[in-house]
């Protein structure tokens, strides 16, 4: 497809590096040289200065004949007038980075009146995905298939657990519960496991269940799932506003730290309900004074990821409860240092903004045939977890899977039938009509059904 991503920061260098090297023909434009030399330099893309503003630029990225237009300039009033001239001269889809919570409400208005196809802002994003945390602490991430009816669940395996030194197969056998482990990681390898698989203590198992049923099944193993009762927040920018919005709503109390006085007194207008306290979240004396030792849930939103990062492991070492930490990294890029520093559930606004888009993209690319609804990268893995509804022209359809001659690390996880959720069997088939979840290796690069077939 043709793309043109306007705005060369982290989310646009992101997006194209992703989508030209799944073979798409990219567009990048920018009003800085610079990033648009560092761009071209080192992704295969077609680089132009211009104005995301501006028709005669637009028009010279070849936005009359491209598939899909992505605006993620730092402006949202830009990012908008981007797509509305986009759509206005050609035939194509427009997705707009939109910051500002003035424009929460308006979402929808800009999304049917303007002729969006996505309007998504990267803080609340940001912030849905910290409160789902807090709403099941023994879960890294959370994701939700066919309408929320199948979830999938990423944690680590503790020692103490039943399934310690057990096969996989052990769940249906004597567990006698519907889940299915689709991944483990171990160390720095992901396998797509049989169930002769037999798991270890600090495994990272991701899992594939119905909807509600994955308490059950926690339970079993060992694990405490209660949800977090209080929640910490160093930090009150606007991931903090749609951190603490949705955790209230779901009851849970939520006392922020703030050393802007002014901010404060915003916060303490729009969370009335919430607990507002004027000081530096990088003071020890002041967060111990505040009860950090207590909290069951603690997350550092503030602008510098070097602090967060300090007041994630302080928060560790103090705590007396087993504390769920969730710690918001933005710049740093050192990954693998990052990841054993043991800072919980790590999120980066822009990197959740880049798969979202990225989610929306390779759906738009599958075929009539079998549509791609949903498509997610499983954290510091490379497999992804694939959402399709399935058409009329599928080739793999009503053929027992036994028979399916499927590439390699594949696996058909969950097949969503007219209600009815089931972990499929050899003797099962895919039906037209049917939601499928299936998980493969990132390295088929898969965009329609059929691609899981050897050809």
């Amino acid at each position: 497809m043709n793309i043109i991503i306007v705005g060369c920061g982290k989310v646009g260098g992101t997006l194209a590096k992703q989508l030209s090297m799944e073979g798409h023909d990219i567009t990048v434009m920018d009003k800085d040289a610079a990033k648009l030399r560092a761009m071209s330099s080192g992704y295969d893309v077609l680089a132009l200065e211009g104005d995301a503003s501006s028709y005669g630029d637009l028009k010279e990225a070849g936005v009359e004949t491209a598939d899909i237009l992505i605006a993620v300039t730092d402006s949202d009033e830009k990012n908008l007038l981007c797509c509305l001239i986009g759509r206005r001269t050609g035939n194509l889809r427009a997705i707009a980075r939109v910051r500002n919570p003035v424009y929460n409400s308006e979402v929808e208005f800009f999304r049917k009146g303007f002729g969006l196809a996505m309007v998504i802002n990267p803080e609340m994003a940001a912030g849905s995905e910290i409160a789902r945390a807090f709403r099941f602490p023994s879960a890294i991430d959370i994701e939700t298939f066919a309408k929320g009816n199948i979830e999938l669940l990423t944690f680590h395996l503790p020692e103490g657990s039943k399934l310690v030194g057990k096969p996989l197969s052990y769940i249906h056998s004597k567990l006698h519960t519907d889940v299915l482990v689709v991944t483990v990681r171990r160390g720095g390898q992901v396998t797509i496991p049989s169930g002769d698989f037999v798991v270890r203590a600090g495994d990272v198992l991701s899992i594939v269940t119905g909807q509600g049923k994955a308490h059950e099944f926690f339970s079993k193993i060992g694990i405490e799932t209660n949800r977090v009762k209080n929640v910490m927040i160093v930090g009150g920018g606007k991931v903090t506003y749609y951190v603490a919005k949705q955790l209230i709503t779901d009851g849970i109390s939520v006392k922020i730290i703030e050393k802007d006085k002014a901010r404060c007194e915003e916060l303490s207008d729009l969370l009335p309900r919430a607990e507002i306290i004027h000081g530096d979240g990088i003071d020890e004396d002041l967060l111990l004074e505040e009860g950090i030792e207590e909290v069951e849930g603690f997350t550092t939103l503030t602008g510098m990821d070097e602090q967060n990062i300090m007041i994630g492991l302080f928060a560790k070492s103090v705590s007396r409860a087993n504390v769920k930490l969730v710690t918001k990294i933005t710049k740093i890029s050192f990954t693998d240092v990052v990841a054993g520093l043991n800072l919980g559930t790590i999120v980066n606004p822009k990197e959740i903004t880049a798969d979202y888009i990225l989610q929306f993209v390779r759906a738009m690319q599958a075929s009539v045939g079998s549509e791609m609804e949903n498509l997610y990268k499983l954290p510091d893995s490379n497999a992804e977890v694939m959402e399709f509804h399935i058409g009329e022209k599928c080739k793999a359809c009503n053929v027992p899977l036994q028979k399916l001659r499927l590439k390699s690390n594949i696996l058909i996880a969950k097949i969503f039938r007219e209600s009815r959720l089931f972990t499929p069997s050899g003797s099962d088939s895919m039906q037209v009509g049917d939601t499928v979840v299936l998980v493969a290796l990132c390295e088929h690069k898969i965009t329609n059904l059929d691609d899981i077939l050897e050809s």
